[in-house]
This record gives structure tokens, C-alpha cells and sequence, in this order.
């Protein structure tokens, strides 16, 4: 029992990671119905973000704390930037934006080669975020997980107050369910899309710094993740966040307690199966976007 205990936590930090990233999906892909192959990119730029403040601030609390908001900006800027170059042409043509984003993201690969190198990089924790937390009868939970699980909560609570209570979420909310009605309402919606791309790219920086705190970074980084947070998104059900938060634990769970009896390799392919068979009986994923689109 103690065992199962403690991969179900593990999981739990693996599904906190997961959630951290696909939170920007949610809105890029689940909501704007964009591929955007570029986003694990975006997670790189966050991770690389708190490794050059490690080198400025000598004190490991105070550069990822200052990491958190920059990484944000960062990422976000380079999210409304690819928006405002490529993705405002190609809405209406999905494979093509992956296949822009996946050369997007290659070109970005190559450019933190040059910069930074192609060997791995180690970021160093702050010491409140070593070691673990004895919670009793063997079980124990690693300290830099509980923060990463703390910030993917206050991330998903943060997403959800500004769609449900703000005036841009309203008008995200608006472009979604009838962009054509949300023109002749006065919204911007190109506006509208760039913020949203901002906002979503902006997440996918912060997951980068969570990152820094599970091992080692490098330019392949966010790519190592992407194809996880892509499953969270669709099996929880496209742009809905609520599916995501509980397909992101559940998908960490899952592979964390057969990782334990078999192998990782093992256990992705028994996951990967596993939703295969959820999708063909749940094609929409968990839950389902409405929407008052005539298309």
C-alpha cells in the first residue's frame, strides 16, 4: 500500500507538469484550433529564461521567483509574435499550421544550440525546494514537486477567473463560440486572438521554469513533452479546462503506477493504448466545448 501511495504521488507531480503544459494548449489548440508544434519551444524559452537569471542573480529563491513573471512575458511575447507572422493566415487551415509550427520550432531548436549550446544545462533549486516531506507511514513527496503542483493549481485557478470573471475572457469566450457573431458585435477579434496566443505561450513559459526544478535542460527540452500535453488536451476535450485538469492527473497517475511493475517504455505504450481506447469510445474526450456556430 505504501508503495502505491508513493507512485500515485509521483504521478500526481508528473500530472502537475503535464497540466502546467497543456494549459496553453488548451487555449491555442483546444480553443483557437491552432497546432501549434512550436509550443514546447515556448517551454524551452521559459526554461532558459531562469538559467541566464541564475547567472545574474546569485541567490537560487530570487532568480526563480524573478523567472515566473519574465519567463511569462517572454514566452508570450514570442507566442504573439509567431501569431502576428504566421497563424492570423492560417486559422481556417489547421495542417498547415502544424506544419509551420514544426519548422518554427525546429529553427528555434537550432537557434538555442548557437546561444546556449547543444550539451544539457542544470539549473540550481533554492534549498527550501530540496529534500522531501514525511507524510507518515513511509510516504513522502518531494518538496520541488509540491511547489510545481502548487503553481500548476494557481495557474488553473488564475486561467479561470480571467475567462469566467474578466472582461477579455468574456470576449475570448464571445470569438470562440461564433467568431463571425463576435465581428459584427464590435469585438477585435484578431486582437482577441493575439492576446489569447499571448496569454497561452506565456503559460507554456512558466511550465519551462517548473521544468528547471525536475532535471536537466536543453534545446529539445519542451519537445520531449509536447506529444503528452497534446494527448491531455484532446482526451479531456477540446478547450475545455476542467478536462485537462483531470486528464492531466489521471494520464500521471496511470503511467507513474505502471512504471513501477514494468518499464517507462512499457507503461507510455499500455497509456498510449489505453486512450487510443477511450477516444474510440469518447471521440469528443471528457468533456465537450458548446458552441452556438452554425458551421
Amino acid at each position: 500500500m505504501t508503495v502505491v501511495l508513493n507512485q500515485s504521488l509521483t504521478g500526481i507531480s508528473i500530472g502537475a507538469v503535464l497540466l502546467l503544459i497543456a494549459l496553453g494548449l488548451t487555449l491555442t489548440f483546444g480553443q483557437m484550433g491552432v497546432i501549434n508544434m512550436a509550443h514546447g519551444e515556448f517551454i524551452m524559452a521559459g526554461a532558459y529564461t531562469t538559467y541566464v537569471l541564475q547567472k545574474s542573480i546569485s541567490s537560487a529563491g530570487l532568480s526563480l521567483l524573478a523567472a515566473l513573471p519574465i519567463a511569462f512575458l517572454a514566452a508570450g511575447a514570442m507566442g504573439a509574435l509567431l501569431e502576428w507572422l504566421l497563424i492570423r493566415r492560417l486559422y481556417t487551415r489547421p495542417l498547415d499550421t502544424l506544419l509551420v509550427t514544426w519548422g518554427v520550432s525546429l529553427m528555434l531548436q537550432q537557434l538555442a544550440r548557437d546561444i546556449f549550446g547543444a550539451p544539457n544545462v542544470q539549473t540550481t533549486a533554492p534549498d527550501l525546494l530540496t529534500g522531501n516531506i514525511a507524510l507518515g507511514g513511509g510516504i513522502t513527496f518531494a518538496n520541488n514537486r509540491l511547489f510545481i503542483l502548487g503553481l500548476a493549481l494557481l495557474s488553473v485557478l488564475a486561467l479561470t477567473l480571467v475567462l469566467k470573471l474578466t472582461p477579455l475572457g468574456r470576449r475570448i469566450r464571445a470569438v470562440v463560440q461564433n467568431r463571425d457573431l463576435a465581428e459584427v458585435s464590435g469585438i477585435a477579434t484578431g486582437q482577441v486572438d493575439r492576446i489569447t496566443f499571448f496569454i497561452g505561450s506565456g503559460l507554456a513559459g512558466i511550465a519551462g521554469v517548473a521544468l528547471t526544478l525536475v532535471g536537466p535542460i536543453g534545446p529539445t527540452t519542451g519537445t520531449n513533452y509536447i506529444v503528452d500535453a497534446f494527448l491531455v488536451v484532446v482526451v479531456g476535450g477540446i478547450g475545455q479546462l476542467k478536462g485537462s485538469v483531470i486528464t492531466a492527473f489521471a494520464l500521471g497517475i496511470l503511467q507513474s503506477v505502471l512504471e513501477y511493475s514494468t518499464t517507462l517504455s512499457v507503461a507510455k505504450v499500455i497509456v498510449l493504448v489505453a486512450i487510443v481506447a477511450f477516444l474510440q469510445w469518447r471521440p469528443q474526450g471528457l468533456y465537450t466545448l458548446r458552441t452556438r456556430s452554425l458551421a
